[in-house]
């Protein structure tokens, strides 16, 4: 997945073929693990032991297992172009090989170094049509395959920022790291807490939520980025109730229906500060009469912080809502 088209492209794919600022958790012998069994994506795994081989498939799912203080574990990690990892994490993954940079890793790269546990943001990692390895395949060769909750194909849709928690969860009972995970939930609960004490009372605006490349618009209007812009104060001018987006979180829209929509604020996701410039650029050379233009409210996000599986699905809540609510939060 080339870094001009991350989680839009990558989600596209999966659809169709199937950090909040915590510390880090310094790296420890974990607790002694039984047998565990969760559901994830509407699928029974079965860990028999505490992995100990462990292949993150996008930065976003390499940075959560670093946070969870697993970085002697870690055997390989992928797709490392389509987003650098935190500064305070990047450290830790610098030995770890990397399986591949601008895409997943074929079935040969990832098998080649032995893992025993994967895990993905979505299920598009496992398409073994394009080449990589599929549930089966791991299955056969004993390895452990997790999707992140909100990069389930059957929750696209209506995942929420919460989500991250169900994950923090499992794997904190895959590896016996419950302590860990439940010191990073507890975490970021408090952190959405400080945000919908700081913004309760307070108007909506509306915000129209984007990503462009070129001149092509894509909006969102549903999943877990959606739920973002709800839990940051954020009235969404696009929603499921829209036919556009009625079977897709997101959609090609034309300049004109986003002009017609007039929000007093857009959010737009970018990986690379001339994304951000270009985008900026596209937006108030083209909509200079829409109201979050003319009153300065364009917001760019990282789009790693929208990928399923990251923290940053947390923190990006207050780095929204502290630009919808100015004057809400305490300096």
């Amino acid at each position: 997945m080339p870094r001009t088209a991350p989680l839009i492209a990558l989600a596209l794919g999966a659809t169709l073929l199937a950090g909040c600022g915590s510390a880090v958790t310094p790296n420890a012998s974990p607790d002694t693990a039984q047998a565990v069994t969760i559901t994830n994506c509407d699928r029974q795994i079965s860990v028999p032991s505490t992995p100990a081989a462990a292949v993150g498939l996008s930065p976003s799912q390499t940075e959560l297992l670093l946070r969870l203080g697993l970085a002697d574990k870690l055997v390989g990690q992928a797709q490392t172009d389509t987003a650098p990892l935190p500064a305070d994490v990047a450290a830790q993954a610098a030995a770890v090989p990397v399986l591949s940079e601008s895409g997943p890793p074929s079935r040969e790269q990832l098998l080649n170094v032995k893992p025993d546990f994967v895990f993905s943001p979505t299920m598009y990692e496992f398409t073994a049509e394009q080449g990589f390895a599929g549930l089966d395949q791991l299955a056969q060769a004993g390895v452990t395959a997790y999707i992140a909750t909100g990069g389930c194909a059957q929750r696209r849709m209506t995942g929420t920022v919460e989500d991250i928690f169900t994950d923090l969860d499992n794997l904190g009972r895959i590896f016996a790291v419950p302590d860990r995970a439940g010191t990073l939930i507890a975490q970021s609960r408090a952190s959405l807490s400080e945000v919908d004490a700081a913004i309760a009372g307070r108007a909506k605006p509306t915000v129209a939520q984007v990503y462009l490349e070129g001149t092509t618009v894509t909006a969102i209007g549903a999943g877990i980025e959606y739920d973002i812009i709800r839990r940051a104060g954020g009235n969404n001018v696009f929603s499921p109730q829209d036919p556009r987006f009625a079977k897709f979180f997101a959609a090609q829209i034309t300049p004109e229906a986003l002009a017609a929509a007039d929000p007093q604020a857009i959010v737009f996701a970018v990986n690379s500060p001339e994304h951000e410039q270009a985008t900026r650029d596209y937006l108030t050379r083209t909509f200079p009469n829409v109201t979050a233009v003319r009153e300065g409210r364009l917001i760019a996000i990282d789009a790693a912080d929208t990928y399923p599986g990251t923290l940053g699905n947390v923190s990006v809540v207050r780095e929204i809502a502290q630009q919808l609510h100015p004057g809400a939060f305490a300096s």
